[in-house]
């Protein structure tokens, strides 16, 4: 039996030099349930030389509710060489004695035992809870020989490489289809002055006009039964989606939901049942998560759902909301929470193309997004063999020759 410190070293000393700038990185930036930190999600601040330092091969470990309960701990490997990073308060950095055992730290740190036992030692007063360092330390755990822990560490390390590998290139694929909407519907590339005309929306093709959203595609909200009537929920087959499960995705498709409804739920929400292709957008604060269902989903009254089978598709309507998305935020009011409802939501005006013009940039970038949509689904199951191993490979009761 061993402590968590006898194999890492709990806020290792890093030091940056105030007032210079360094690579910041804010607890949003942390994934739900993966290791990696998404290049994108690093900002560049001057150092105040406090809060949490670090380097890459550290293990970020949320210590607040619910960061911790929600599962944020990320491995850090997205620093230039030899830079230290500083990142938010609420992080425990934590490193092996050793550098050959950094895998099997943050792999330990994810380990269902671990996590249990930090929530079980958070004090504080109700929402802001958090755990001490020095209470983590002492968590006891059978330590494996080196040889072993660090070979099982290697294996979940290799299924998160694969799981970051299939999301960069999502992120490409995505940015390629975002690239060529910019380039025809907002840059209007290729165009010449003389075939531009005006419009509400300033300066558009001669051909296209604007037109309301609103009466180009379908605009549903949804609604919750209540929560208290379990024929609306125990049993239930059909996804339910709240914008909570879009806030962690990491590529704009939704696979799956952290909730299930029944029938008798789906019989309550006017929406229904919405088809898979319809496009979410999350329409209360905080608004404008976005993603495609991949499957059929009821949603809750935090939500925009754009149907297919409209004058513009929902492939379309992702990119369009995703450029234009701070003037539909201006749409929003209200005094306890900001909202945009479907009314106000609906009379915003769009750039119409021709038919053909639409249906050419889905014909290229529909197919990306299928392909985004099939690496989600993979990722999916990468996760699920990854976690079903941890705590087997971390434990010996699994060795890897097996």
């Amino acid at each position: 039996m061993a402590k968590l410190s006898d194999v890492a070293a709990i806020n290792p000393t890093r030091k940056v030099k105030k007032g210079e700038f360094v690579p910041f990185v804010e607890m949003a930036a942390l994934p739900l349930s993966g290791r990696d930190i998404s290049p994108s999600a690093v900002e560049t601040r001057i150092a105040k030389a406090a809060g949490a330092h670090f380097q890459n091969g550290d293990t970020l470990l949320a210590r607040i509710t619910p960061c911790l309960e929600n599962g944020k701990t990320a491995q850090v490997n997205v620093l230039p060489d030899g830079v230290i990073g500083e990142g938010s308060t609420e992080f425990i950095v934590l490193c092996g004695h050793d550098s050959a055992d950094n895998d099997f730290v943050y792999y330990l740190c994810r380990a269902p035992e671990f996590r249990n036992f930090a929530i079980s030692r958070m004090e504080g007063t109700s929402g802001r809870q958090r755990v001490a360092w020095q209470s983590i330390a002492n968590y006891e755990f059978e330590l494996q020989q080196p040889e072993v822990r660090r070979a099982a560490a290697e294996v979940l390390a290799t299924l998160d490489d694969r799981i970051n590998n299939l999301r960069q290139t999502n992120a490409i694929l995505e940015s390629i289809a975002a690239a060529l909407f910019k380039s025809r519907f907002v840059d209007f590339d290729g165009v010449s002055p003389e075939d531009m005309q005006e419009s509400e929306l300033g300066l558009i093709p001669k051909g296209w006009r604007a037109e309301e959203v609103g009466k180009l595609v379908q605009c549903v909200g949804g609604a919750t039964p209540s929560t208290k009537d379990e024929t609306f929920w125990n049993g239930g087959l059909h996804y339910w989606a709240t914008p909570k499960d879009l806030s962690g995705l990491q590529a704009p498709i939704l696979i799956t939901t952290e909730r299930r409804i029944t029938d008798a739920g789906v019989a309550r929400i006017s929406s229904g049942l919405l088809p898979a292709g319809t496009l979410l957008m999350s329409s209360r604060a905080p608004i404008g998560y976005l993603a495609i269902a991949a499957v059929p989903v009821a949603i809750n009254q935090g939500f925009i759902a754009m149907l297919p089978g409209g004058a513009l598709s929902p492939v379309w309507l992702l990119f369009w909301a995703q450029v234009n998305m701070e003037s539909i935020k201006q749409k929003a009011n209200g005094s306890t929470f900001m909202e945009i409802s479907k009314s106000a939501f609906r009379p915003i005006k769009v750039a119409l193309p021709p038919p053909d013009a639409l249906a050419q940039f889905d014909e290229v970038a529909a197919p990306m997004l299928e392909r985004i949509q099939n690496n989600e689904r993979h990722i999916a199951t990468l996760a699920a063999i990854r976690d079903a191993l941890l705590p087997r490979l971390l434990s010996g009761q699994l060795r890897v020759p097996q």
